[in-house]
């Protein structure tokens, strides 16, 4: 290498996979376990590997984290950093059946590319641990796990209303029917009743709030989960059906209002509608149809308009007044949340006053009573109630983990011998959906007919699979022990590493995945299997990167952008450093490409500066701003100070590559090799002296009668005499006839005049 560097371009085609090899062949990245250091478990949301490959959006979040684990590692941390691929789903299977190619083949070619673009951006990740949600020998441990809470009675089997395509033939989950359309085709969807496996999530409900207590989330990300779970107390209260055997119950937080509940209303899913005899039965039955299809979003929404039909000819009693209303069923009252009925106070409800006023229903003006004792006195409970429902574990796909269990005739279910795990997807010609709704697996006859593990008669596997939220409900887990092959993880390996000490994701899923993972995590915890009840210690969130229009990037507006562009450009450490810079972690972004040359321009001139001499102040204030910022996710604001510290020319070299490192470690490292024969990322992190990093200047306030007269610099610890002294020889402060004046040290003087 030239000793003379000055002439020398920054180039970062060459330089860029140079140290990225580098870094790989040292294994600067591996991390240790039980290693004597602090350890760092940082744990990005691992991506699903589609056709169109990596976005700018994870380029945003895995470079901030990335350098985040890297400062850690210079700091003395024991850093894990793992990666791997959440590749179950049905966007590979529609791909798949599109393209006629196996959902295994579309899977591998994809994970290919995101490797190699991940690996272009010269992150940090532990590729010896790397996982595959798809891979055998990690889906033998998820079914491992759904056998554990089928055994504890916590799987179960339930006929439930599913989102359906008539065209595709096919049940879809809530999120891939957006809108009552289906994701494969577009097509309308319509509500069908089908069995479905579930996972009974609302028994941690309780724990699953209150823990929120115990861990450093986002407030906004505790928001969404406390609203998720919807917790309530109320009273189940029962209104007779007059000259009828029936009741109906109700769950009310306001029993004190049941004096003025005017009318009744029912879901339409409620069990009664069919029980009960009123005059207008065809009117409901079509009022029922409509309103099943209609998604609970569309039917919770408080800005449509009110529909509903009353069942003519019946009423019910109210306990309390003792008089006869009406009842009504409408679709903004939901099956699943408490009994799916409710008393209507419009005198007291904003949403009962605008039903009953479209409907001329009797609005009763109503005095207040104790709510504990009229609960009590009409033979009503007081209970707790939770918007959170049970968890729909079943899919009707091919592409996603097989559920372990058989089907006997003689024995019920069964569930597969631990020993015949995994039990894998066997590889078929044809993944189109059957016609009855049922998993493509259901006409793999071979696959399908089995022997019952207890009584060895003829048996039948469960065809239906898993949801492509089950492999990521655990994964955080088996980085810790990717290749063992007689459990999950290792017990010791469980304790050096837990909990997660940063867990960054995208908003969107800090209700369902966020949910998902730690109610797993709290029954492996019950079990003894994991040592902490929850995963995760500190849970953060990035914003989205919009397009230049300043909206969400999609293909029908066409301002998608490829990072592979720009990364091939501008380079790796242009991307990652102007992607940090561009604003405020945890907001959405618009991208600009002009921002991003600005960025390049700065590397540019990093690449030529010469040594200079540096001011000690200065150094040490750059390194606390930088390291503090670093340490909140104030990205932004850390490249700020670093572009501060190069344009005030009095920059320690190598403490100005040592701070840079994490942002655009090739360039760093490539500067750094000039000099040093070992890797930056072996140097120790800049340490600042408090004394040296501290302002010695304020701003300090000169007031006249109480009102702001003017600012002025001044040195920390400056006397009243010497303030006065000032104040003298400031012009618009000269000649004044002072009677009296307050000082505060350090912050103001109040002149009385």
């Amino acid at each position: 290498m030239p000793k003379d560097f000055s002439k020398a371009k920054y180039d970062h085609k060459k330089i860029e996979p140079k140290w990225q090899k580098f870094w790989e062949k040292k294994g600067l990245h591996e991390a240790e376990d039980f290693s004597k250091k602090p350890k760092f478990y940082c744990l990005v949301e691992f991506p699903y590997p589609s056709g169109a490959g990596l976005h700018v959006g994870h380029v945003r979040s895995y470079s901030a984290l990335d350098a985040v684990v890297r400062k850690k590692r210079m700091q003395g941390y024991n850093v894990l950093y793992p990666m791997g691929w959440d590749a179950f789903g049905l966007p590979t299977e529609n791909y798949a059946i599109k393209t006629r190619q196996a959902p295994q083949k579309v899977t591998k070619d994809n994970i290919k590319i995101y490797k190699g673009q991940i690996k272009s951006l010269g992150l940090s990740f532990d590729w010896q641990r790397e996982i595959n949600t798809t891979d055998p020998q990690y889906y033998k441990w998820t079914q491992w796990i759904f056998l554990l809470l089928f055994k504890k009675g916590l799987a179960y089997q339930a006929e439930m209303p599913i989102n359906w395509c008539p065209a595709c033939k096919i049940g879809l989950a809530n999120e891939e029917a957006i809108g009552n359309k289906c994701e494969r085709c577009g097509a309308e969807t319509i509500k069908k009743n089908q069995k479905q496996w579930m996972l009974k999530i609302t028994e941690y409900a309780e724990r699953l709030l209150k823990d929120l207590g115990s861990v450093d989330y986002l407030e906004k990300i505790k928001i969404q989960q406390i609203n998720w779970i919807g917790r309530s107390e109320g009273s189940l209260l029962k209104f007779p059906i007059a000259n009828s055997q029936y009741q109906i119950e109700i769950f009310t937080t306001r029993a004190d209002t049941i004096y003025g509940a005017t009318y009744l209303v029912l879901s339409p899913e409620h069990e009664l509608i069919d029980k009960l005899h009123y005059e207008n039965q065809s009117e409901v039955r079509e009022y029922v149809k409509l309103a099943k299809n209609k998604s609970d979003l569309e039917r919770g929404d408080l800005s449509q308009e009110k529909t509903g039909v009353e069942l003519r000819g019946i009423k019910a009693v109210n306990p309390a007044s003792q008089e006869e209303i009406p009842i009504w069923v409408a679709d903004y009252v939901l099956p699943h949340y408490a009994t799916g009925a409710i008393m209507a106070v419009p005198d007291q409800d904003q949403r009962d006053r605008e039903f009953a006023e479209k409907f001329s229903l009797k609005i009763k003006e109503i005095q207040l009573v104790d709510a504990k004792e009229i609960t009590k006195k009409l033979g009503g409970k007081l209970t707790v109630n939770y918007k959170l429902r049970d968890w729909i574990f079943s899919r009707q796909h091919y592409w996603g983990e097989p559920i372990p269990l058989i089907h006997c005739a003689k024995c019920g279910v069964v569930p597969v011998p631990e020993k015949d795990l995994p039990v894998e997807l066997p590889r078929v010609e044809n993944y189109q959906p059957s016609n009855t709704g049922e998993s493509p697996l259901s006409k793999i006859d071979s696959w399908v007919q089995v022997k019952c593990p207890e009584c060895q008669g003829i048996a039948k596997r469960e065809t239906d699979t898993m949801p492509n939220w089950a492999g990521s409900s655990w994964y955080f887990l088996r980085y810790l022990d990717p290749k063992n092959h007689k459990n999950f993880a290792a017990s010791e390996k469980l304790k050096y590493w837990l909990p997660v000490d940063l867990y960054n994701g995208g908003m969107e899923h800090t209700t369902l995945h966020l949910l998902y993972s730690r109610f797993w995590h709290k029954f492996l915890f019950d079990l003894g299997l994991v040592p902490h009840s929850e995963p995760y210690k500190r849970r953060v969130s990035h914003g989205m990167v919009l397009g230049e229009d300043g909206e969400k990037m999609s293909k029908s507006r066409g301002n998608v952008i490829n990072p592979d562009i720009y990364l091939e450009k501008y380079g790796a450490d242009s991307l990652r450093l102007y992607e940090m810079f561009l604003g405020p972690f945890a907001e959405a972004i618009p991208w600009n490409t002009a921002s991003l040359i600005g960025m390049r321009r700065f590397l540019e001139r990093i690449f030529k500066l010469k040594p200079r001499k540096a001011n000690n102040q200065i150094t040490h204030k750059t390194i606390k701003k930088v390291t503090g910022d670093m340490d909140n996710l104030k990205f932004n604001t850390a490249i700020s100070a670093l572009m501060e510290y190069v344009n005030s020319g009095r920059y320690d070299s190598e403490v100005l590559l040592k701070l840079l490192a994490p942002f655009a470690p090739h360039l760093a490292e490539e500067l750094w090799s000039r000099k040093h024969d070992s890797s930056i990322f072996q140097e120790s992190w800049p340490e600042f002296d408090e004394d040296l990093a501290r302002d010695n200047q304020i701003e300090f306030v000169i007031q006249i009668n109480g009102k702001l007269k003017d600012k002025i610099k001044i040195k920390i610890g400056i006397s009243e005499a010497e303030i006065m002294t000032l104040i003298k020889e400031l012009p618009k402060l000269k000649n004044l006839e002072i009677k009296r004046s307050i000082f505060i040290p350090d912050k103001l003087i109040n002149l009385v005049v």
